[in-house]
């Protein structure tokens, strides 16, 4: 079944501390884990489960909402044992990424490379089709194409060709990397002639972005990534829109998620590793509003465990700081 709102991936910030808080916000019929990368070598069971530990609970998170294995590699042989291999560990689905903009993945023949040529996109998705049993979906990210538009459709054709069950276009070249705007018309002209189910992805900061996403492209379902950081409610209030309700904006208690947050990565990898998380995630909440700006303000100077929960503990009584306007930091972020 192809997921109505899916969690996309992104690498360094949607680890399992984030998915499973988002997945218990709720929204999420699908989510993908961060990219294993994947070279000349099968990688051992240890690799999968510190990407996606999920795995040990039936491949889903604590809150029951399933996670896709995604790997990124660009040799269709190493790729393929590595997804049959996944598959052993529990993974519910395989999801490819053909849409990583990054310099050194691209170097190294992978993510988003592979779009200068569709019929590579072929070759890897029909190969881990193959190698993974029938009942487990195979999926693919992309992009509109490298450094240019003109493969955009062979790029769709080459993955349905393929067997994949579902794909999800970031709605931007690799060179455009995330600039806005989002090109989702292009999605519109992806579409012709296939029967591939289509998630689109980019520039989804709201219900307002969803509805013009949805009029552009004629695709109702969709990919969350940097939005639903910013608002993890996003995925919840799209569910409604999709049902025909006014968007339903839960009572969100933010200073609860970002607290538990903290503790969850302090627990996993220590305390500068949470301070750093928990300034990463304010980051994203500083162009909402006026709390998440002020909280990210505070936040960006502290340099131990013991100076975040003296943020905590003084939260309520904090006086807000105006150093710039919140439209300042928006553009800065951009």
């Amino acid at each position: 079944m192809t997921p109505s709102v899916q969690l996309a991936p992104m690498e360094g910030v949607l680890d399992w501390i984030l998915r499973d808080l988002l997945s218990e916000v709720g929204g999420f019929d699908r989510m993908v884990t961060e990219f294993v990368r994947v070279t000349e070598r099968l990688l051992p069971a240890h690799v999968y489960h510190k990407y996606c530990p999920e795995l040990k609970n039936g491949g889903r998170t604590r809150s029951g909402t399933p996670v896709f294995v995604q790997l990124l590699g660009g040799q269709a042989g190493p790729v393929a044992e590595n997804a049959g291999f996944a598959a052993e560990l529990g993974a519910p689905g395989i999801d490819l990424n053909f849409g990583c903009p990054a310099k050194t993945v691209n170097r190294h023949d992978g993510g988003a490379s592979l779009l200068k040529n569709p019929e590579r996109l072929f070759e890897v998705t029909s190969a881990v089709r193959r190698a993974v049993p029938a009942h487990i979906p195979v999926t693919a990210k992309v992009r509109l194409g490298f450094d240019h538009k003109d493969f955009h459709k062979e790029i769709a054709h080459a993955v349905e060709q393929a067997g994949a069950a579902h794909i999800v276009v970031h709605a931007r070249t690799k060179a455009e990397m995330y600039t806005p705007p989002a090109h989702w018309e292009y999605i519109a002209s992806m579409r012709e002639g296939r029967t591939l189910p289509f998630l689109a992805n980019g520039e989804i900061w709201s219900v307002e972005d969803y509805r013009r996403c949805t009029e552009a492209c004629g695709v109702s379902k969709v990919a969350l990534g940097r939005g639903v950081v910013r608002r993890p409610t996003l995925a919840l209030e799209i569910q409604a829109e999709l049902r025909g309700e006014k968007a339903f904006v839960q009572d969100f208690d933010r200073q609860d998620f970002m607290r538990r947050f903290f503790a969850m990565s302090r627990t996993e990898r220590g305390d500068q590793f949470a301070v750093a998380r928990l300034k990463q995630l304010l980051r994203y909440w500083s162009v909402n509003d006026e709390r998440g700006f002020e909280w990210f303000t505070r936040a960006k100077i502290l340099k131990s465990a013991a100076e975040v929960d003296q943020f905590f503990t003084t939260l309520d009584q904090a006086v807000p700081i105006r150093a710039q306007t919140v439209a300042d930091t928006a553009q800065a972020l951009c």
